[in-house]
């Protein structure tokens, strides 16, 4: 992420792209050599009546495969529009059903939601930040993401002059309240507001590959940009980058190809009723020349949000504590060169995973109905997790013996 930027997190593929190989194989005819044919003067000319046998054969044999023809028409169109008896015809702009009960149009979904997302600014006098936000109380309270308002909470440049737009144009100032850089959440509150409109909050624990969602923020500082397309994917794993002495931190993602650009990150994913699904946070790039080190940005359809489940219970708490808290397995692990899972490499003393038996050198391989692949995948499948909770996890213990274990998730509340 480099100033300026509103999305923290590149992804870059590191194949060259996609070859279509069009193959060897090209249209072949084969053709008959011309050959010797009778001479139309060595066939004697049939008789008058089998003339006129013939001419009828033909004409019943014609009649013969219309009659076919129109009946497998016919077969066809009553497929395609079976006949409604009982009903009342409809036309041909209400015959395709929503695909969600409810659901609106995207002119009504921008409608509803463009009064809820807002524009952030931040200025230090060298550099500026732009991303968006959305509106969670009618006085003002806000949620981003942490990477857009990281240069005003870490410590090390002059205060920022901070400004909120709203989507009728009014600006206020903005107040960060707290942060959370494990999850990239962060609120804070437009000053001297009143009578906002807070977003609706949905449930990405419903989401489904396939449904229609759309993107609302300010890329580049266009507000009010409305983007659609839809959940491509769930649980990608996306890793946030922290300081170097933090801990690792990694969440899994909504992966969606409506379109994500800097300035949208802390902007709304939405789904077809208008409510809140994601927090928009991360898009895909893809790198220039080889060599240049340079990277071009832009939606290339692979951008992902935090799912709004996970992010509402860490905003919640950053506004009644100003800290957030994540589960926590008790565990040093690290990705297995040979092996798909997580390697245990340390075991913290009291901590849950020590509690349950886990031993050092034990693969997880499933936390619940999580595939775990790797180092990184374990800690987001963990920190997605309310502290408290009872999860099963899958393992072959250090002599490859496969085993599972109940574990109740601790805090890492205190934890640095």
């Amino acid at each position: 992420m480099s100033a300026g930027d509103g999305c923290c997190c590149c992804v870059m593929p590191t194949s060259r792209g996609l070859r279509v190989n069009r193959g060897s194989e090209g249209v072949r005819s084969d053709f008959v050599p011309a050959g010797r044919y009778p001479s139309h003067r060595a066939v004697l000319a049939p008789a008058r009546p089998q003339r006129r046998a013939r001419g009828v054969f033909l004409i019943i044999r014609g009649l013969q495969v219309a009659l076919f023809v129109a009946t497998i028409v016919a077969a066809i169109a009553f497929v395609a529009h079976p006949l409604a008896v009982g009903r009342p015809s409809q036309d041909s702009g209400s015959a395709m059903p929503k695909p969600y009960s409810g659901a609106f149009a995207i002119e009504d979904v921008a409608a509803k939601v463009l009064p809820s997302v807002v524009t952030l600014q931040f200025s230090d006098g060298d550099n500026s930040q732009l991303g968006s936000g959305v509106i969670l109380t009618a006085d003002g309270l806000i949620m981003t993401n942490n990477h857009v308002v990281a240069r005003m909470s870490d410590g090390r440049h002059a205060p920022a002059s901070t400004a909120v737009t709203l989507n009728d144009g009014r600006t206020a100032a903005f107040d960060l309240i707290a942060t959370d850089p494990k999850s990239d959440i962060a609120i804070g509150r437009a000053r001297d507001v009143s009578g906002l409109t807070p977003i609706a909050i949905g449930s990405s624990t419903k989401l489904h590959v396939g449904q229609p969602v759309a993107a609302v923020g300010s890329p580049l500082g266009l507000r009010g940009t409305v983007t659609a397309g839809i959940v491509s994917a769930l649980n990608r794993l996306i890793c946030p980058a922290t300081e170097p002495d933090a801990r690792p931190s990694a969440y899994y993602a909504i992966q969606t190809d409506a379109a994500i650009n800097p300035g949208n990150s802390g902007g709304a994913l939405v789904d077809m009723n208008g409510a809140l699904v994601g927090i928009n946070a991360a898009e895909a790039v893809v790198p220039g020349a080889e060599g240049a080190g340079i990277t071009a940005h832009g939606s290339i359809g692979l951008n992902y949000a935090i799912p709004i489940d996970h992010a509402t219970r860490i905003a919640a708490e950053l506004a009644a504590t100003g800290r957030a808290s994540h589960g926590s397995l008790g565990v040093q692990a690290t990705s297995d060169r040979d092996a798909l899972g997580a390697r245990i490499t340390g075991v913290l003393g009291g901590g849950p995973a020590a509690a349950a038996g886990l031993p050092v050198g034990a693969l997880i391989t499933k936390l619940d109905d999580q595939i775990i692949g790797s180092g990184d995948a374990l800690i987001a499948a963990v920190q997605s997790k309310e502290p408290g909770t009872s999860v099963t996890l899958a393992f072959a213990d250090p002599v490859g013996l496969p085993m599972t274990v109940q574990v109740t998730l601790g805090s890492d509340r205190g934890q640095h």
